[in-house]
């Protein structure tokens, strides 16, 4: 799966060869003693104008009142979700220190044998 792609010996280019195959036959030779006329030149295509540029957004008073009130709430929300898991966080290891704090008084009292 991770080997690298190699084709077989036999239809790999040689080092000496090209890729490329030059053109044989379709160019007329520069001493011709023919006489016809040279193909006429191909017309150019016209290029397409360059598009428009786009307008700046425009915001409305009514957009940016709304986009200011959906910025405020998404904060809001985000705000609540992180301050939520901090105090999980905080009550969490609140409980654990207590309860290591219970389990080591108990361990104490047994080892002087009250």
């Amino acid at each position: 799966m991770f080997t690298p792609k190699i084709p077989p010996p036999d239809t790999a280019p040689t080092p000496g060869t090209s890729l490329v195959q030059p053109l044989t036959g379709l160019v007329h030779p520069p001493a011709c003693t023919c006489h016809h006329t040279p193909a006429a030149a191909p017309t150019p295509v016209p290029v397409p104008a360059a598009p428009v540029a786009r307008r700046a957004v425009q915001f409305t008073p009514g957009s940016l009142i709304v986009a200011a009130a959906g910025g405020t709430a998404v904060v809001l929300v985000v705000g609540t979700v992180l301050v939520s898991m901090l105090l999980a966080t905080a009550i969490t290891a609140a409980s654990v220190a207590l309860c290591a704090v219970v389990l080591r008084s108990l361990l104490n009292d047994k080892n002087k044998g009250r």
